[in-house]
């Protein structure tokens, strides 16, 4: 495909969008249907969508009601390839208008100056409860969620040191350098595409995770040989780095699909993880619960949940959050911890959900101790987790 026929892809893609359909969904379908794509174009194609997703509103303004071409459009000027992005070719667009010219023009000028909602790229009812999570300078982290995400592997200190899976990496083409927030984390800078051929990837010695979450993770402090409960586990990331640590853990998840894959991940990882479909009895020094969110912290890597994101929906989480967290509390035995964490930049889902546990009857029992608060200013995704101690 040329950068043409990606750009008249995005746009197509774009406009099959609306907020609540995942888009990682519209583009696998198209994926299907497009045999002529290659998988290099499929990955450009997904680039330029998620560019748009990210930014949706500063890239159209002031046209807000404008569609995937705006968006388009405001990229390609970004990157300097207006005319060869909108050549006019057959599968192109067509040619910018004088009239999208002066309106990139005027964007580029910033004139008129954006709101707040539409310079930061979010829902207008979202700017202050973002604000007020960050606190002072927040802006920049928001902003911060307008570029893609980067790349981070997890070492597995069962398999290898993180020198030696970064020389076996560059053997295969894949370029790393030491990532932040943690002493096992790996940033991908070049061939990323290859990681799934590379021998330490088969082999177990990485595991694709985000730094923010490796971070909270190690914040556990989970010890060799301690039974560990991964009590809202997905698809096992945090488990697997658990079980780094020499701990012995159970995964659960309300839906147990989400753990389909954990079998053949910890195969790989040289782990021992047990798989608890049903909520387990009984009681575990280390809970870790990995709370269903909003998901903020992460929009980096699916902006599409920005723009679904409701008043409504984030109150109904707040009421899954209480939950998992009374049911995870009664599964840490006396003297034990308990690790609420969220991918969240939200205070609603963070401290003060929190307060609302502490304050409950299920939270009689615990008292609050350190807390780890990350955004995209740290180098990784936004991440909140505080350690929560029963009484003994």
């Amino acid at each position: 495909m040329t950068p043409a026929a990606r750009a008249q892809a995005a746009i197509d893609l774009l406009d099959a969008w609306a907020p609540g359909r995942p888009m990682d969904r519209i583009l696998v379908a198209w994926g299907r249907r497009s045999r002529y794509a290659g998988s290099k174009d499929r990955a450009a194609v997904a680039d330029l969508v998620y560019d748009a997703l990210r930014r949706w509103r500063s890239l159209a303004w002031p046209e807000t009601e404008a569609g995937g071409r705006a968006r388009v459009l405001a990229l390609a000027e970004e990157a300097g390839a207006l005319d060869v992005w909108c050549d006019g070719s057959r599968h192109g667009p067509a040619p910018a208008t004088a009239a999208e010219r002066a309106r990139l023009a005027a964007r580029t000028a910033g004139d008129p100056a954006p709101p707040a909602g539409v310079r930061l790229d979010l829902p207008d009812w979202l700017v202050e409860p973002m604000r007020a999570g960050l606190g002072p300078g927040g802006d920049a982290a928001i902003l911060a969620l307008g570029a893609r995400a980067p790349t981070d592997l997890r070492v597995n200190r069962r398999r290898a040191t993180p020198e030696a899976a970064r020389a076996r990496l560059a053997e295969d083409g894949v370029e790393t350098e030491p990532g932040p927030l943690s002493p096992l984390c790996l940033r991908v800078t070049a061939g990323a595409r290859r990681l799934r051929g590379a021998r330490v990837w088969l082999e177990g010695w990485v595991e694709l995770q985000d730094a923010a979450s490796q971070a909270a993770a190690l914040f556990a402090e989970a010890r060799p040989g301690e039974r560990a409960l991964d009590f809202c586990a997905g698809g096992g990331g945090k488990a697997l780095a658990l079980a780094a640590e020499g701990a012995e853990v159970t995964a659960h998840d309300a839906d147990p699909g989400r753990m389909a894959d954990l079998p053949a991940r910890a195969a790989r990882a040289g782990a021992r993880i047990r798989r608890a479909e049903r909520a387990p009895d009984g009681a575990f020094p280390l809970v870790f619960v990995d709370a269903p969110c909003s998901g903020s912290g992460a929009w980096r890597r699916n902006p599409d949940a920005k723009w679904a994101l409701t008043p409504a929906r984030l109150a109904e989480l707040g009421g899954i959050q209480g939950a998992v967290l009374a049911a995870a509390a009664r599964r840490v035995e006396a003297g034990g911890r308990l690790i609420y964490a969220t991918c969240s930049l939200l205070e609603a889902e963070n401290g003060e959900a929190v307060a609302r546990f502490l304050s409950a009857p299920a939270g009689a029992a615990f008292r609050a101790a350190e807390a780890l608060r990350l955004d995209p200013r740290d180098g990784g995704d936004g991440f909140f987790a505080i350690r929560l101690w029963r009484d003994g």
